[in-house]
């Protein structure tokens, strides 16, 4: 088993910038994938970043790529999403998730990808 524990939200006016971490314990050697959800009042929860598990293949929502940077320390078991440029509508809940799998394509993007989650943590961005 892994357990997943975000860290890093809170309120930041629209332009600044958050930095979201996720600290891993128990079976961290499985992890594979990793990747960041989030979720917005009456939204559904929708993909945000992807890394794999060496750190050199990262995927993005179009709607954060160029403003939001995934990565993991694999030493420190903590996975980390840098958020710039911050809006109001990126307001949400944000979940790390994880997997012993890697994905490929769209896959990638399902929240049923991902064995292991948080219980997330929430960013507010004011206009």
């Amino acid at each position: 088993q892994v357990q997943l524990v975000e860290s890093g939200g809170g309120l930041v006016q629209a332009g600044g910038s958050l930095r979201l971490s996720c600290a891993a314990s128990g079976h961290t050697s499985t992890i594979y994938l990793v990747g960041w959800f989030r979720q917005a009042p009456g939204k559904e929860r929708e993909f945000v970043a992807a890394i794999g598990r060496s750190g050199g293949n990262t995927i993005y929502a179009d709607s954060v790529k160029g403003r939001f940077t995934i990565s993991r320390d694999n030493t420190k078991n903590t996975f980390d999403l840098q958020m710039n440029s911050l809006k109001p509508e990126d307001t949400a809940i944000y979940y790390c998730a994880a997997d012993w799998r890697g994905c490929s394509g769209y896959g990638c993007y399902r929240p049923n990808s991902y064995d292991y989650w948080g219980q997330g943590t929430q960013a507010t961005v004011s206009s």
